[in-house]
């Protein structure tokens, strides 16, 4: 018996071949493929080490091909032949979009691979596969993967990208409870985007998404000075930043609310530059830095009821 990286260890029962049970193979303990394996149970989403029995086999997946059992089809000799020249060399990094997706949001964590797997409970061979080839995950891993990079399966598929969050189902027992500063605090420093409400000079009211860095307790963001977000210097302000998890139903929110100044002292401001994460989305020239300095925070968490 001779396995890959995310093929299916199947196991049937001697007497009607009906499966009892399957999962995802994750990880390999023998380079040549042969058992024991680390397998994420489809039913419990568990990863056990596994030594296949007699009634056990592998349904091998077809590399490059998601989803495909190796041998169901066969192309003709000309798809074959477009086949072949459309593949990447051998050993080249070819990833899906699931694996592009994981890999982004691993590196915008500044996380390791070893470090990712560990909380995904999936070996490291196994998450650079998926980074490195069109992958066909379970709904298990992604789940996992998904709790393991504070985001959503539904993210990580690439599903409903265009759509606002909020319309899956609510949950049939929801609990709202309210977060405490240091929670408050903890997940502000979490998120690159948020939101600032401000009132426009002619008077209106304005919320526009901004990158922010937290520094300092500070909420800090860069702008251009003739754009919106920079009506919020000299007023009090409030900014708020969320995370809705569509596919489990649940959601956190935090309301930040303090005065906003300009930072013009130089060497703050190059502090500023130097330890600044991310770049202002919407590019050009965006060199003027407001800060916000919270005098008040609160937040909402939506959880089921048992947790």
């Amino acid at each position: 018996m001779r396995a890959h990286l995310g093929d299916q260890l199947v196991v049937e029962s001697p007497a009607t071949g009906v499966t009892r049970r399957d999962g995802e193979i994750v990880g390999l303990h023998h380079e040549d493929g042969t058992p024991p394996y680390d397998v994420r149970w489809s039913d419990t989403d568990d990863v056990t080490l596994v030594f296949p029995g007699p009634d056990a086999h592998i349904r091998h997946m077809e590399h490059g091909q998601p989803g495909t059992p190796r041998g169901s089809s066969r192309p003709d000799m000309g798809e074959a032949q477009a086949l072949s020249e459309a593949a990447p060399p051998p050993g080249t990094p070819n990833p899906g979009d699931i694996g592009r997706r994981v890999a982004v949001e691993r590196h915008r964590h500044g996380l390791s691979r070893e470090e990712t797997a560990r909380r995904a409970r999936i070996s490291p061979d196994y998450l650079a596969y998926l980074e490195e080839q069109p992958a066909d995950p379970t709904m298990a891993t992604l789940f996992s993967l998904a709790a393991a990079l504070d985001t959503t399966v539904t993210a990580l598929r690439g599903a409903g990208v265009d759509l606002p969050p909020g319309q899956g189902h609510a949950l049939l027992h929801p609990q709202l409870r309210d977060l405490g500063p240091e929670e408050c605090r903890r997940l502000l420093s979490t998120h690159g985007v948020g939101r600032v409400a401000v009132s426009e000079p002619d008077g209106r009211p304005a919320v526009v998404p901004v990158n922010y860095e937290i520094v300092e307790d500070a909420i800090v963001f860069r702008t251009a000075p003739d754009s919106v977000p920079a009506a919020a210097v000299g007023t009090e302000v409030a900014f708020e930043v969320d995370h809705v998890d569509e596919a489990m139903s649940r959601g956190w929110s935090v309301l930040a609310v303090g005065p906003a100044s300009v930072v013009t002292e130089p060497d703050a401001v190059r502090g500023l530059v130097r330890r600044a994460h991310t770049e202002p989305w919407p590019g050009g020239a965006r060199d003027m830095w407001v800060s916000i300095r919270p005098t008040r925070l609160t937040g909402r968490r939506i959880t089921p009821v048992d947790q």
